[in-house]
């Protein structure tokens, strides 16, 4: 039986429009989304897709990485 697992995904809204995802704890999941929908849909599939890749090549299944955010003003 599988076991369930948490990962934090990072939302990147673009400037033309939709958003790019990244996976902290997964390097190899960089997908994207028109919309926020679509963008969380799209990391959920790759995220399965990556998982189904380690469990295939008997690799550990990581655990999730948070992440902070921060903002830092500088003169550009």
């Amino acid at each position: 039986m599988q076991q369930t697992k948490r990962f934090t995904i990072n939302l990147h809204p673009q400037p033309e429009g939709g958003y790019t995802v990244l996976v902290p704890a997964l390097p190899e999941v960089v997908t994207e989304g028109d919309t926020r929908e679509e963008a969380v849909a799209m990391a959920r599939e790759a995220i399965e897709l990556v998982l189904e890749m380690y469990r295939e090549e008997g690799w550990p299944i990581p655990d999730d990485v948070e992440t902070e955010v921060e903002s830092l003003t500088i003169a550009a």
